[in-house]
């Protein structure tokens, strides 16, 4: 049985909770608070995985990075879904689906920024081409601060005939490319949409090109470079998922001017957090 490595209290909770992966044990560093690592091991109880302490040093030469926070796990390769899922995610949404294909990536920490946006911008699942199989998984999880845990996530061969099938659900397809010149902002994108989303080198592929319902752009100042994979998603992401807010609520009109006093940025008033946005400690 292969066993990878995950490192961190984030990922391992996210594992742990997502059951999709087998786990051997979890090793935790035996000077650890016992309030940062008390989620950790009710977890682990809940699931029946052993937890070993160990000492710093041993973690420290096991790790890939420096911040596993005292927290690793080893276990089963997290499985893939397969598109009988994807079927069930698209029916459960109800003409709402929301999907995202991404051709490329270069590297698993940019990918895995990019699924933590996809994830918290609504996205109900992620295909992957083949050119992004390799990267490393332990990696992509943390990067996504366990995204890659959670959500649905499809390898795909040929997307041609994913897109065929997903049209005849009701999908419609949507190109990213920066020469298109209908912008994402035209578009309604309340009903069930895949943003296709290329590469750094390739771009997107003619195979998906010649299957998107509609090719479109962000619009971005002249003469600015292009935006990278994960900026370029996280922007049509974030319009995908403005709309549905819009869609769901009434919207408070703006005040004029005369109607409130500007808080200056040094008041009292102004340094208190919101309720909510108290300060926590960083999950990445």
């Amino acid at each position: 049985m292969s066993l990878e490595q995950l490192e961190g209290k984030v990922s391992v909770l996210a594992a742990l909770g997502a059951r999709r992966r087998r786990f051997q044990v979890v090793l935790v560093s035996d000077r650890a608070h016992p309030s940062r690592v008390s989620p950790v091991l009710l977890a682990a109880g809940e699931h029946g995985v052993p937890v070993k302490r160990v000492p710093p040093p041993e973690l420290d030469a096991m790790a890939a990075g420096v911040t596993h926070g005292g927290v690793i796990a080893l276990c089963t390769p997290r499985p893939w879904d397969d598109e009988a899922e994807l079927a069930r995610t698209v029916e459960r949404a109800s003409g709402r689906a929301f999907l995202v294909l991404f051709e490329g990536a270069e590297d698993a920490q940019n990918l895995g920024f990019t699924l933590r946006s996809a994830e918290a911008l609504g996205a109900h699942a992620v295909l992957l081409k083949k050119h992004i199989w390799d990267l490393d998984s332990s990696a992509l999880s943390r990067a996504s601060s366990g995204a890659y845990e959670r959500m649905t996530l499809l390898k795909v061969g040929e997307a041609g005939p994913v897109l065929d099938r997903l049209r005849r659900s009701g999908v419609t397809s949507l190109g990213c490319i920066a020469a298109a010149r209908r912008t994402i902002y035209m578009l309604d994108l309340r009903g069930s949409v895949l943003l296709a989303v290329g590469g750094e080198k390739r771009g997107l592929s003619a195979a998906v090109r010649e299957r998107c319902h509609r090719l479109v752009s962000i619009p971005t100042v002249p003469g600015a470079s292009s935006l990278s994979l994960g900026h370029a998603a996280a922007v049509a992401m974030a319009e995908v998922r403005r709309q549905r807010l819009v869609d769901a609520v009434t919207l408070e009109a703006a005040p004029s001017p005369g109607e409130v006093e500007p808080t200056p940025l040094d008041s009292p008033a102004a340094a208190e957090p919101a309720p909510g946005d108290e300060d926590e400690e960083s999950l990445a």
